[in-house]
């Protein structure tokens, strides 16, 4: 006999994602320990996301409580066909777009440079040999991120420093696998040209250009 659809995903979730789901069902019914469980579990996650994400630090924590607060009033409207976390990131992107869309920074204001800790598992892709290096390094990647257009950089920190799947990227981004896909080509491609004039040497010549 074929597995059902819905079977198929009861056995591909995890333990945690049965865990969350059964909290999100619990919030749902109003049940205020259950949300403060789901709280627990995503504060520091939609921090360092957005802190990753923008360079706005005036927005992080008021897209956060967004978030949280669309998971309390919206938990019903949840049916499981995708994993707890991408369906609570893919709030906290919309809220994150909105909120930039809503608030553009005022003119003659600086965007804050990165904040302590924001620059967390930035260290495995170099290897320096001193917490110096290594700090110079962190800015170095975070200074070519911030120059990407909003949407190649939260794919790349979904992917790389949250461990998102493409499939679980579309999911969040709401947009097609091959879109993400192409994002990710375009955003490296860009990485790849400004990287080395951000560290003081010549842009490549001979590297395509993206739009």
């Amino acid at each position: 006999m074929r597995e059902s659809t819905a079977s198929r995903k009861h056995c591909d979730r995890a333990p945690s994602d049965e865990h969350e789901l059964a909290l999100i069902r619990a919030v749902a019914r109003g049940d205020r320990a259950a949300f403060g469980a789901l709280h627990t579990r995503y504060h520091g996650l939609l921090m360092r996301f957005l802190v990753r994400s923008t360079s706005r630090r005036d927005l992080v924590e008021e897209v956060v409580n967004d978030t949280l607060w669309a998971v309390w009033r919206s938990a019903s409207r949840f049916r499981g066909d995708s994993k707890p976390r991408s369906w609570v990131m893919a709030i906290a992107y919309r809220s994150l777009m909105k909120a930039l869309r809503d608030r553009p920074l005022q003119a003659g204001a600086m965007p804050s440079t990165a904040a302590d800790g924001g620059g967390d598992g930035m260290a495995e892709l170099v290897d320096a040999s001193s917490d110096i290096a290594r700090a110079e390094a962190r800015d170095w990647i975070r200074r070519g991120l911030d120059l990407l257009p909003t949407e190649q950089r939260v794919t790349l920190e979904l992917a790389y420093f949250l461990g998102q799947s493409c499939e679980e990227i579309a999911v969040i981004m709401d947009c097609a696998v091959g879109t993400v896909k192409a994002r990710m080509f375009h955003a490296r491609v860009r990485l790849r040209n400004t990287l080395p004039a951000l560290g003081g040497e010549p842009e490549p010549t001979n590297s395509p250009k993206t739009a």
